[in-house]
């Protein structure tokens, strides 16, 4: 420890005497952080940085050290025996010659077209999120992430708008194999995220298009390295931004003044009721951590790379007894068989063990005035008025029925392929993926007794007087085949890649379901998790045993070409097709035809530019394509099932009839997006600065959509959903001196989403106060407005007369919208839009010798919120809102809360008085670093050490009243807040360390 205390403080303190005649430093790039593999020459000497930018040379002080790497601007600059910190600027060209990740390849990004964004490994890795996809929220334009705080499910992920109403997610693509999502992948096995937006890059998926794509590469070795890297951290979990209710006194004079509005005596019972329980707190996990631990090992060679990774998290939900473990593994090998032949093969394991999930909507409802155990330690029941019935005891419902729901899913993923060189330029490659996964279930329900105060009695909790078990099973299979020639030819100014290739999948799946119940006046089955099954003998009744199966497969051929082509690299053609065909639709229509072309203009490669010094990258470029959208609500919406219609007698028997669920429809097809796009990309001041921007336009049309006329249902194609906006990135970096350097970035994007049509016009898709309508935003909340109270009866008479309740003084005045002089369902319009005007994140980050400190923010302007807590019920008593506080207590006390009278349910109607401001900026996240130097690092057997704390949502500032203004959903129903989950704040500590 005094060997370590003391080379510490050597390194701080006397770097000169330590240094000698050895240089040591580091090489950053532009926004800081460290480059591996940068060439260090001193005279006849050199070096290359290690994997985090560290190198080490022998020179003499003041000597001319030049570094270099392919992509920027090599430097030169005199020796000190200081640690020198050196930052390598971006070559003009760089932006170009980049190689990024795109459908069934890679390309020059100098030979792209469309809308591609990359985000490295780096801005994800070190994050306290087990899914990868939540650290990405807020640094990509257009990509919209809305975060969940339950452990272990998954974020609500659009790219440029909502284009369906049957599915917003868009197409993950890992190492080549299709997915639905990535939460299976450890952060620090993932090299790199490609997102995908405009038709230019999205054509070549067809049907699995239309809603974005997001590439996934997973880390390969390097070659000539072999490394050992480990990296942990501990994340300690907060609950912020708690709502506002009434404690116990507060809640006694709201209710007892409901009951007096009501015709009721004052409650009787405060004699058995008089505490001030929290409940929110009651069940909290004020222990919550979040640990990660992450080992891999990588070595290359000329001849082969091998990769291994192996990753644990454990995430403690913010309700006691939720725990989300997770596992994971990540091998892949490459061999260079010949110099035309290169083989390989990964595989992708995980294993998670799901919570028991919960949410903190009883916490808000349930009562203050009951503690929430008795003097003997049994749960209190809720009083008999004032919820017993629908609410239960949450601390009843969380510790009585803690560990009752054993659920777990895995997933193995397996990608060989081999490429071969045919001729120059012509290379073969042809995979073979295959995903094998299933989630797997057994729950039990308890039988327990709660105290009830009144009649002091115990009485089962729920009313529920019997155990049950649960067991489900589903397993998902997935081929997918690939095979693809890919033709690139430069000749004098012109360049292309040409692209031909046939891709098969194939998806199935089978599930399984059931339930049993203990014997009527049997013994209860054991509260022991070796007892849940369904042939639990011999306590569950066979009578009572239920089981039920659901399955389907599905099949897609498909056939894709694409052009790439440059010429001089001014003018630059992009080309895709695809044609797809599809098991699910009537042989009738069951290929359809997706397309995109896309041009480019690169100026600063024009004579007339050679000159200037102000611009080094100014490139116009846009597209247009169409699309497709395979997603229904069912599968197979072309053939129709069969369900139980009328009975017939025949003899004494009554025979079931079976009919069809709906009408078929043989001309069915997908949706088709037609998307277009117009933009610019920048790089200026010698590039320290850069901007993208981009207007797009997506419409979706043939909407599938099932109608439900009463006396016919079927599935057609109807109906119109456009998505348009302008996005903008732009990024500044730039380095003071050889000790410090910055960087500041940014991004916007508007969207305006409009259903354009539906079946026909008139018809309407309820869900909740949510309506999917022509002439709205999808999703857009529907109701009444406002304008008041009704302050007296004088009030009511010189108001219109309302047909939907019963009303009094104190009551909403509803707007009379139609101008019909009377209040009815007519009056209901559209009372907020739940899709963002502007979402946004930017970012700061500033480096000192070995400290970098680094806030990443992000937020969303102009959507609104339904607040579906906190308004009562006409079915059971609930908590109040301290809002409540100022409610109506005759003419003039209040103009917006209404009167105590949870009986009527005409204030309950969704109005703008749920309406809430939805905009919100948050600060993501905060993080120090600090990167030992090389001169430590050479007295260990370390190649770099990085330590780091971490802060993850410490603040927000936000106008909701819940816990969060994030709320995300379905298509058609989102940014609801239910108040069941808040997103907590995390402090987290780590380290990244390499051998």
């Amino acid at each position: 420890m005094r060997n370590f205390i003391f080379s510490f403080l050597a390194l701080i303190l006397l770097p000169a005497y330590m240094s000698g005649q050895v240089i040591k430093g580091k090489v950053l790039d532009q926004t800081g952080l460290g480059i591996p593999g940068a060439f260090v020459v001193a005279g006849n000497v050199s070096a290359d940085t290690d994997i985090d930018g560290n190198f080490s040379i022998s020179a003499k002080e003041g000597d001319i050290l030049k570094i270099s790497l392919v992509g920027f601007d090599a430097v030169e600059v005199p020796a000190t025996l200081t640690p020198m910190t050196i930052t390598l600027k971006e070559s003009a060209d760089t932006a170009l010659k980049e190689v990024v990740v795109i459908g069934y390849g890679t390309a020059k990004k100098r030979d792209l077209t469309g809308s591609i964004v990359k985000v490295q490994a780096k801005e994800i890795a070190d994050k306290p999120n087990p899914n990868p996809i939540v650290s990405v929220q807020g640094k990509v334009a257009g990509l919209s992430i809305v975060n969940s705080g339950k452990p272990g499910e998954d974020p609500d992920v659009r790219i440029r708008g909502t284009v369906s109403r049957y599915q917003t997610k868009p197409l993950y693509v890992v190492d080549g194999i299709f997915a639905d999502d990535i939460k299976f992948m450890n952060a620090s096995d993932i090299e790199s995220m490609e997102v995908l937006k405009d038709a230019s890059s999205l054509a070549i998926f067809g049907v699995r298009g239309a809603n974005g794509v997001i590439i996934v590469t997973s880390k390969r070795a390097k070659e000539g390295k072999t490394t050992v890297n480990f990296n942990s951290s501990i994340g300690f979990k907060t609950l912020v931004d708690t709502p506002s209710i009434t404690n116990g006194a507060q809640f006694k004079t709201l209710y007892d003044e409901q009951r007096s509005n009501q015709g009721l005596a004052p409650y009787s019972h405060y004699d058995k009721f008089n505490a001030n329980t929290d409940w929110i707190e009651e069940i909290s996990n004020d222990n919550a951590l979040v640990i990660t631990n992450n080992l891999s090992f990588s070595n290359g060679t000329d001849k082969n790379k091998f990769y291994f990774g192996l990753g644990h998290i454990e995430d403690d939900g913010l309700i006691d007894n939720e725990k989300y473990k997770k596992f994971t593994f990540n091998v892949n090998n490459e061999t260079q068989i010949t110099e035309s032949i290169k083989i390989g093969v990964s595989m992708n394991g995980y294993n998670s063990s799901l919570p028991q999930l919960r949410n903190f909507e009883s916490s808000l409802r349930a009562t203050p005035i009951v503690s929430s155990r008795n003097a003997d330690g049994m749960f209190n029941q809720l009083p008999l008025e004032i919820g017993a019935a629908q609410i239960g005891n949450p601390l009843a419902e969380v510790q009585g029925k803690r560990f009752t729901q054993l659920n777990e899913e895995s997933k193995y993923i397996i990608n060989a392929f081999t490429e071969i060189k045919l001729i120059e330029g012509l290379k073969f490659r042809g995979s073979f993926q295959s995903e094998t996964s299933y989630s797997k279930g057994r729950g039990y329900t308890p039988v327990f007794d709660v105290y009830v105060s009144e009649t002091d009695e115990t009485t089962p909790y729920g009313g529920n007087m019997l155990t049950n078990v649960n067991q489900f099973k589903n397993d998902f299979n997935k081929k997918q085949q690939d095979y693809n020639f890919t033709y690139n030819k430069e000749f004098g100014n012109h360049d292309f890649t040409l692209l031909a290739g046939y891709t098969r999948l194939e998806e199935t799946f089978e599930g399984v379901n059931g339930t049993v119940t203990q014997y009527i006046n049997g013994d209860q089955i054991p509260y022991d998790k070796r007892w849940w099954y369904l042939n639990v003998y011999p306590y569950g009744d066979p009578t009572t045993r239920f089981a039920n199966s659901d399955q389907w497969d599905r099949a897609t051929v498909s056939y894709l070409t694409r052009l790439l082509y440059n010429y001089d690299g001014k003018y630059i053609l992009n080309a895709s097709f695809r044609r797809d065909g599809s098991s699910e639709l009537s042989d009738s229509n069951r290929w359809q035809n997706f397309w995109s072309i896309g041009a480019a203009w690169d100026i600063t490669k024009e004579g007339f530019m050679e000159d200037q010094k102000f611009f080094d990258l100014l490139k116009i470029k846009g597209s247009y394509g169409v699309l497709g959208n395979q997603y229904s609500s069912i599968h197979y919406p072309a053939y129709p099932a069969y369900t139980t219609g009328s009975s017939a007698v025949f003899g004494e028997s009554i025979v079931p009839a079976y009919v069809l669920a709906y009408r078929n429809n043989p001309d069915l097809q997908w949706e088709t997006v037609t998307s277009y796009e117009a933009g610019i990309e920048m790089k200026l001041f010698e590039n320290r600065m850069s901007l993208e921007a981009a207007y797009f336009n997506k419409t979706t049309e043939d909407l599938l959509t099932f109608v439900d006329l009463g006396s016919e249902k079927f599935y057609t194609n109807a109906g119109e959903i456009e998505n348009r906006g302008f996005e903008v990135a732009v990024s500044w970096n730039d380095d003071i001196n050889d000790n410090f350097s910055y960087s500041i970035s940014g991004n916007a994007t508007t969207l305006d989403n409009e259903v354009k049509s539906v079946y026909e016009p008139g018809f309407q898709v309820f869900e909740g106060p949510s309506i999917l309508t022509a002439g709205a935003p999808i999703g857009s909340f529907y109701g009444y407005v406002v304008e008041g109270l009704y302050q007296s009866y004088a009030d009511i008479l010189n108001s219109p007369p309302s047909s939907l309740g019963d009303y009094a003084p104190g009551d909403f005045k509803y707007k009379d919208v139609n101008g019909d002089g009377k209040i009815t369902t007519d009056d209901r319009e559209i009372i907020g839009n739940p899709t963002p005007d502007v979402s946004y994140g930017f970012s700061l980050s500033g480096t000192y010798k070995q400290i970098t400190l680094s806030f990443d923010f992000q937020g969303v302007y102009g959507n609104e919120i339904y607040r579906d807590w906190g308004n009562g019920s006409t079915f059971a008593q609930f908590n109040y809102r301290t809002e409540r506080l100022d409610r109506w207590t005759g003419a003039g006390t209040s103009n917006w809360e209404p009167r105590l009278n949870d009986g009527s349910g005409y204030n309950k109607l969704p109005s703008t008085y749920m309406i809430e401001d939805g905009s919100y900026l948050r600060l993501r996240n905060i993080q120090l670093a600090y990167d030992f130097d090389k001169d430590f690092l050479d007295k260990t057997f370390l190649q770099s050490l990085r330590v780091y704390l971490n802060a993850q949502n410490p603040f927000t500032w936000a106008n909701n009243s819940g816990f969060t203004p994030e709320a995300g959903g379905t298509p058609i129903s989102f940014g609801k807040d239910t108040g069941g989950y808040p997103l907590p704040a995390i402090t987290s500590f780590g380290l990244n360390l390499t051998f």
